[in-house]
């Protein structure tokens, strides 16, 4: 929802992740709105114009909607403006959009982008044209430097993913500033976990980007408690390659998780999925995965 923004200034983004270059461009945010005597707020997107121009793709995000939100407001972000990505959007003049949207629709008081921000019909404004037009529309407008990687790149969504794809989730940890998770509301499956001694809660990604498959060292958290355990996410070859599935093994915890929403955090990665020849070598294998990730927690 969009509402009248008076006397804030906002940060312009997607903020898939809450990164750590995200974290660095709020900090300038609420620093120049502090000095303007004004409320700290973000302007994003719905759905991410990455879905909107390639609908195709398979899913991307980093955090889904309420989780990236609860993130942002950990930041100190004060209001939100969600503006909805369309066609009519996507063929807006770089002018138009700072004037008809940022200063007239939503009434900001300032803006702040980062110095690769792009924006408008074709990606035709920049940095320099949101400095320009904003201070013609009567915006403050800040520039951020970007937060840089030591020997690599900027922090950023694309990095973060790359590094899940590829099972680094250590990497992942490093450019959002925490460890990667999950959340999702706890499923009824075919409880073939717990005959083997191991039952999981078992969430599915939904938009959520789907990480390496395998088994993972992992942190669950329920209600105010939070379990060490192992995940596996993958499509279960060993009993009958199904959609792929995040399913949680909690150490020590004993108690019905069905309906219940619970945040997996990915630490460590274990293994590759694998196809075994009988269930009782996979149960074998669990112990194993069990015994190494709480090594590792």
């Amino acid at each position: 929802m969009v509402s009248a923004g008076k006397n804030v200034i906002a940060a312009i983004g997607n903020f898939d992740g809450v990164h750590r270059g995200h974290r660095a461009l709020l900090e300038t945010t609420r620093a120049f709105a502090a000095e303007a005597g004004a409320r700290p707020g973000v302007v994003l997107f719905e759905p991410h114009p990455r879905r909107y121009f390639r609908p195709e793709d398979p899913p991307f995000l980093l955090t889904a909607p309420a989780q990236r939100d609860e993130l942002l407001r950990a930041c100190g972000v004060e209001e939100i403006f969600v503006l909805t990505f369309d066609a009519a959007l996507a063929g807006q003049s770089p002018e138009d959009f700072v004037r008809g949207v940022l200063k007239e629709r939503l009434g900001l008081a300032g803006v702040v982008a980062g110095a690769d921000f792009h924006f408008g019909a074709f990606r035709a404004g920049d940095a320099a044209a949101l400095t320009s037009i904003g201070a013609a529309a009567g915006l403050n407008v800040k520039i951020a430097d970007l937060l840089v990687r030591p020997d690599t790149d900027k922090f950023g969504s694309s990095a973060a993913r790359s590094a899940l794809r590829a099972g680094n989730v250590r990497e992942a940890a490093e450019i959002l500033g925490r460890p990667w998770s999950v959340r999702g509301t706890v499923l009824e499956g075919q409880k073939l976990g717990r005959t083997l001694g191991f039952p999981t809660a078992n969430v599915t990604l939904g938009e959520l980007i789907a990480p390496r498959k395998g088994v993972y060292a992992t942190r669950a958290r329920v209600g105010e408690r939070v379990y060490g355990g192992a995940s596996n996410y993958g499509r279960r070859p060993t009993v009958g390659d199904s959609a792929p599935l995040l399913e949680t093994y909690l150490f020590d915890f004993n108690g019905d998780l069905y309906g219940k929403e619970i945040e997996v955090a990915f630490v460590e990665f274990l293994r590759e999925e694998e196809k075994f020849d009988s269930l009782d070598l996979l149960k074998a294998q669990i112990a194993e995965d069990c015994k190494r990730a709480k090594v590792l927690l």
